[in-house]
């Protein structure tokens, strides 16, 4: 049985669809008084909704962005693949996406750029497993999002002697998995937190994390090359700021965990648990990120998700981080 994969052409629209409703609703998160002092035209960043994201609602909520002279202001999306969508559509100037997520979008939008890292990590994202699968070998049905999830969901599967192409793979989004999990509709998934958490309230049982096959994660900043090519500096800033950021959430979790709750409703006590799981550190690329990406890219294409390999010394801005950031 093959498994259920939509193409990547349709998620942009759907994708698309959502980031645009979501500008025009709730769209940004961050209060006046936090983004007080702040000068120029107002800098969007797309983020989704969970405890990753920490260092850029710790910024937020402290005003690090308005006393760098940036007037920033969050969008808050689905997560995957909508918040570089936002970039595309025009709705954001920034992202923050996993690599196994903005790479197929950057196989169809050749303006999307990575500036850089801001976290990794192969913890943060687990395996969870419905009451009653207590091996691998009793799945029949996956749960999956788009991007990292489908990318660990097959090196899960590999590990455990499992050909994907015998598991029915059912895409949906990360709000979605818990309940599908707790109906019987599938075996298990593999994700994120508050997610994952819910999937354990939901009947569920953490049954490992991706590091345990061979599977992880870096997080990227993203903007459109058209909008970075004037705005080298104002990103600098931007990507600065996250990058202290990082250091207090490695510092101080719980505060952290305090300004995640304030800004999208999170528990304060759960994030603090997880975010020690994240590695919060900005950086470059090297050699080691090009490696990985390139293998991304041949599951992508091996999976027919995507037609054509970007290239990555275009897309991947070698050096653009310790020029304006460093």
């Amino acid at each position: 049985m093959k498994p259920v994969v939509r193409r990547a052409a349709t998620a942009v629209i759907a994708g698309a669809a959502l980031v645009l409703a979501a500008s025009c609703t709730a769209g940004t998160t961050d209060a006046g008084a936090a983004n007080a002092g702040a000068k120029g035209p107002v800098i969007r960043i797309a983020v989704g909704v969970d405890p990753s994201y920490a260092p850029l609602y710790l910024a937020v909520e402290r005003g690090m962005f308005a006393k760098a002279g940036v007037n920033v202001q969050l969008m808050q999306v689905e997560g995957g693949p909508a918040a570089a969508e936002a970039v595309v559509a025009g709705t954001a100037q920034i992202s923050a996406n996993a690599d196994s997520t903005a790479l197929p979008l950057m196989a169809n939008n050749a303006n999307l750029r990575s500036m850089g890292v801001f976290q990794s990590s192969d913890r943060y994202l687990k395996v969870v497993l419905r009451k009653g699968i207590d091996s691998p070998k009793q799945i029949k049905t996956m749960g999956s999002i788009q991007g990292l999830g489908l990318y660990a969901t097959h090196a899960y599967l590999k590990h455990n002697g499992i050909d994907p192409d015998s598991i029915k793979i059912v895409k949906g989004s990360p709000p979605d998995m818990p309940g599908m999990l707790g109906r019987g509709s599938i075996d298990g998934y593999i994700l994120f937190e508050p997610w994952a958490a819910n999937g354990v309230k939901a009947g569920g049982h953490l049954a490992g994390r991706i590091g345990d096959f061979g599977v992880g994660y870096v997080q990227w900043l993203l903007a459109d090359q058209k909008w970075l090519s004037g705005h080298d500096d104002t990103a600098g800033k931007i990507f600065k700021v996250v990058a202290q950021a990082d250091q207090v959430v490695t510092k101080d979790p719980k505060a952290a965990a305090e300004a995640t709750q304030k800004q999208v409703k999170l528990p304060a006590d759960q994030t603090a648990k997880v975010l020690p799981e994240i590695n919060f550190t900005a950086r470059g690329f090297t050699d080691a990120d090009y490696t990985s990406a390139g293998k991304e890219l041949d599951f992508l294409l091996g999976q027919k998700l995507i037609k054509t390999r970007p290239d990555l010394k275009t897309v991947m801005l070698r050096g653009w981080y310790e020029k304006y950031v460093s």
